[in-house]
């Protein structure tokens, strides 16, 4: 089946290569989940990397409410607008207008769709959101058959369109009826577990192909959307027998005296005060002494502390940092829920292009999820560093006064 690539990072690896071509594409969900912003991304993706104009029909938000609210995105409308690459209708619907008779079609709509569509000679469309084109229509019967007329449209004109619902009770809509005749339906959910938020998305059908089926946390940052796709990680990367050191020439030399294998992870365990954070601070200078990158993510400490702490020691981190070659983010494991710490790390590090990452500690995540859901984030990261050929040490703070091989996180067999 031809896919229309989203553009949108890690839908596509879903999807197996995008969007049904030439069909429609219902993306569902409760307010305020990524709906339109999903849908604006899709239009602005297709016209600035793959050349594909796109109509944005808009029954909610004016066009210049709307340019206004993914300008913090870097997204500029108004410029694709004024280059033909893209075009904006707001459609404006009165409930109180409506008549429901048996004669209730959307010709208008259909008509001026059309024109937008043959304007810029568009592949792509969004209609932004179907239920305020059929709030006022309580007959079924009337309603299923101008769903069904306007799919149809839709696929006439050839045309790949993301249509977008309200979540209804106990269905994926308020009418119910979008999701039997859409090729593809995507749902995105936004919960909040233990007072902390996080985004998923589901591929509830497709037809014709194969997908992911589970749910995928995504996260909505200053550049869009990043979909993280967790289950499509296997165990098939190659090992690598190159060495790199660690920082410590007597550690080095209780390792064959080359150090670590590079691709590789380490954890770094024990109880407090027994220079776990020292160990990492030697690891991340000898890779910046290598001229490597590294990225030190610091879950107790801030970057100043760190490197205050470390001079004591005589491990200059500061220099590092102003060059570029080391770069810390220090947040609190409260901040996010493990999902979105996973795919901002994941958005950092491809970004970054580190050969080495660091996790200060681990033990610190205990405080937003269970060992089991700790262990389940850790190894998705694992698995993504090795398939990138980057190296990764945990530190992690052992709670028994005897240091044995398991640690709290359930982790140790992992590394």
């Amino acid at each position: 089946m031809p896919k229309t690539p989203t553009g949108i990072l890690g839908l596509d690896d879903i999807t197996g290569g995008g969007l049904p071509t030439g069909r429609p594409t219902l993306i569902c969900g409760d307010a305020g989940c990524g709906k339109t912003l999903m849908s604006v991304e899709f239009i602005v993706r297709g016209a600035m990397e793959f050349d594909e104009p796109g109509v944005f029909m808009a029954f909610e938000e004016k066009a210049e409410e709307l340019t206004a609210n993914v300008a913090s995105l870097g997204f500029d409308l108004q410029k694709l607008q004024e280059e033909k690459k893209i075009k904006i209708d707001h459609v404006h619907i009165d409930r109180s207008e409506i008549e429901e008779t048996g004669e209730y079609d959307l010709e208008g709509l259909f008509v001026r769709l059309g024109y937008a569509i043959d304007s810029i000679g568009a592949k792509r469309v969004v209609l932004d959101t179907i239920e305020n084109l059929f709030s006022g229509l309580d007959n079924q019967a009337v309603l299923r058959a101008e769903v069904r007329r306007l799919f149809h449209f839709l696929k006439d004109k050839g045309v790949t369109a993301i249509i977008t619902g309200e979540r209804g009770s106990g269905k994926l809509t308020r009418q119910g009826l979008e999701e039997y005749v859409s090729d593809c339906v995507i749902l995105l959910d936004h919960r909040i577990i233990n007072q902390i938020s996080t985004r998923r998305l589901r591929v509830v059908k497709y037809r014709g192909t194969v997908h992911g089926t589970n749910e995928y946390p995504f996260l909505i940052n200053q550049k869009g959307i990043s979909v993280l796709p967790i289950t499509t990680l296997k165990l098939n990367n190659e090992a690598q027998t190159g060495r790199i050191s660690s920082g410590i020439p007597a550690l080095d030399g209780m390792l064959a005296g080359h150090g670590f294998y590079r691709g590789s992870s380490i954890l770094v365990s024990g109880t407090a005060g027994t220079g776990k954070t020292s160990i990492a601070a030697y690891f991340a200078a000898a890779a910046c002494e290598r001229g490597e990158n590294c990225l030190y993510f610091a879950f107790e400490e801030s970057p100043s502390q760190i490197c205050r702490n470390m001079r004591s020691i005589g491990v200059d981190m500061q220099q590092y940092v102003d060059k570029g070659s080391l770069r810390f983010h220090a947040s609190r494991p409260t901040i996010y829920g493990l999902e979105m710490h996973l795919v901002l790390m994941h958005d950092m590090i491809r970004e970054f292009k580190p050969s080495v990452v660091i996790l200060d500690p681990i033990t610190n995540l205990i405080t937003i999820g269970s060992v089991s859901e700790v262990k389940g984030m850790l190894i998705r990261l694992i698995d993504f560093l090795q398939g990138e050929n980057i190296t990764v040490m945990f530190t992690a703070l052992s709670l028994n006064t005897i240091v044995n091989e398991q640690t709290d996180e359930g982790v140790s067999s992992l590394v």
